[in-house]
């Protein structure tokens, strides 16, 4: 089914077939694979009463699983309270990262360029204006990727080339005269190391008598960073050099299947709430107009007969549990979430709901080191761009060179799932004993309760623990009386 549908979508003008697949796998997870077909899916004669096969009718029902398996995986990734927190020897750097990250609404940015990447590969670059940090994450459809031979991993250079009608460009503010608005124009910018160039658009038929494109002067930014100020990200293992494997290509086909059938057991609802009439000749009253109601007695002749062809309502059930088992078969597929209200109910801890959804976490441990290490590269940018001029985060100036360059920013995640209380109790107990026993020290034990609490410093949360046993035995000091030891001293 699906390369039938496939025959009925118009190829992307000039792009290549990565990128024509990019559009497919594009509008698979934007809800738009059926919008090319002609027919609705109630249309079972075109105009001229012929037959129209289901392959040419657009679903009545749609199910969209691939992009279910795509949101979840990326709420999972990146949803709230699940963003990395940024770990650095330099407090400096770690805080004033932090300020920057939530000002440029980093976190936002990322679900965005997860969601879009899911499809292969996403490109998130970096612009600094007026000293403020902002990111825009792009597809990367119409963007080809030039990688430095000596560092096979860092970006030499990023096209951006596609065709568009002359009426966007005068939207867009170029110089279009009106009567060539329906020509077709090829419009091209180019991000390296020391600028972003813009390109003067190159209509087809100039193209053809062998004219160049010219560089677009006023719209050229000269940028100066010493970097391609952009993130190639791809999405999970496999793939090429430039696109990632894609999270749900493996679920189409059923996706379709599913909504097809569902949309046909729909349709045969439709026929049980209003069945079709089979007449036999002869009539009674041929001439006649024949009415179908419970208030209107058909009478036909001793030779004729009228019957009710009706729909058994079994069939409508039977395509519910196709339907059901292709969904469990095509989460199975993409590693998607296949748990039930019923085990949701029986999870009594972060573990046990950890248990539940491990299919789902399998595929979000592997966006982790594909984006997580995107991350990583655009926090390097923003320490690299600060080393050459100042920035600032909520008005508040950063100066040139704050942020330590020598200094390894590190990605800390945490938990899928909250602990609840008894994890808190049990994790308590264990670190507890596990102190006293002299087997770890008090500030191992507080990093292992930061997976569990919010405590953003770990230093400062120490030397608040220090303060409070200082405080519980100056106060026992006072007491006249009172026989006790040091905290300090105990652990000695």
């Amino acid at each position: 089914m699906l390369d039938s549908i496939v025959k009925t979508i118009p190829k992307p003008p000039g792009l290549s077939e990565r990128a024509q697949r990019l559009d497919l796998l594009a509008k698979v997870l934007d809800g738009a694979l059926y919008d090319s077909l002609q027919y609705e899916f109630g249309d079972e004669q075109n105009g001229t009463g012929e037959y129209v096969p289901l392959k040419q009718r657009k679903p009545s029902i749609r199910y969209n699983l691939c992009r279910m398996v795509v949101e979840d995986s990326v709420s999972m990734l990146f949803g709230e309270g699940r963003f990395p927190t940024i770990d650095c020897a330099d407090d400096r750097t770690k805080a004033t990262i932090k300020d920057i990250i939530d000002e440029s609404n980093l976190t936002e940015v990322m679900v965005d360029a997860a969601t879009r990447g899911s499809v292969g590969s996403v490109a998130i670059f970096l612009r600094v204006l007026k000293g403020r940090v902002f990111w825009q994450a792009m597809p990367t459809l119409a963007l080809t990727p030039v990688w430095d031979p000596e560092e096979p991993d860092s970006l030499k250079s990023i096209t951006e080339r596609y065709q568009v009608k002359g009426s966007d460009l005068a939207a867009q503010g170029y110089e279009i005269p009106e009567e060539q608005g329906t020509q077709t124009y090829w419009f091209q910018r180019i991000w390296d190391s020391l600028s972003e160039t813009w390109f003067l658009p190159l209509s087809l038929d100039d193209e053809r008598d062998g004219k160049p494109q010219l560089v677009d002067k006023d719209r050229t930014v000269q940028h100066g960073l010493g970097f391609v100020p952009a993130v190639w990200i791809r999405n999970l293992p496999g793939g090429d050099d430039i696109d990632g494997a894609c999270t749900f290509a493996l679920g189409i086909e059923t996706q379709i299947e599913i909504e097809y059938r569902l949309s046909q057991g729909g349709r045969a609802l439709h026929y049980a709430s209003d069945p079709l009439m089979m007449i036999r000749e002869p009539a009674g009253d041929p001439d006649g107009d024949m009415v179908r109601s419970a208030s209107n007695a058909i009478i036909v002749s001793k030779d004729g007969d009228a019957k009710m062809l009706e729909i058994n309502g079994a069939s409508t059930s039977a395509i519910i549990d196709y339907s059901r088992a292709l969904r469990d078969l095509a989460l199975e597929t993409m590693h998607g979430n296949r748990s039930t209200p019923e085990k949701l109910a029986a999870a009594q801890s972060g573990r046990a709901m950890e248990l539940l959804y491990q299919p789902l976490i399998n595929l979000v441990d592997k966006l982790r080191h594909s984006y997580g290490r995107g991350v990583q590269r655009l926090l390097r940018m923003v320490v690299l761009a600060n080393a050459r001029s100042p920035l600032k985060a909520y008005d508040e100036p950063i100066a040139r060179g704050t942020l330590s360059t020598k200094n390894r920013l590190t990605l800390v995640w945490g938990p899928y799932f909250p602990a609840t209380i008894h994890d808190k109790q049990l994790m308590g107990q264990t670190l507890g004993g596990l102190k006293r026993d002299g087997l770890i020290s008090r500030e191992t034990a507080v990093e292992r309760v930061v997976e569990f609490e919010d405590v953003a410093d770990i230093k400062a949360e120490m030397a608040r623990i220090q303060a409070d046993i200082a405080a519980q035995d100056a106060r026992l000091a006072t007491q006249p009386g009172v026989q006790f030891k040091a905290n300090a001293q105990e652990e000695q």
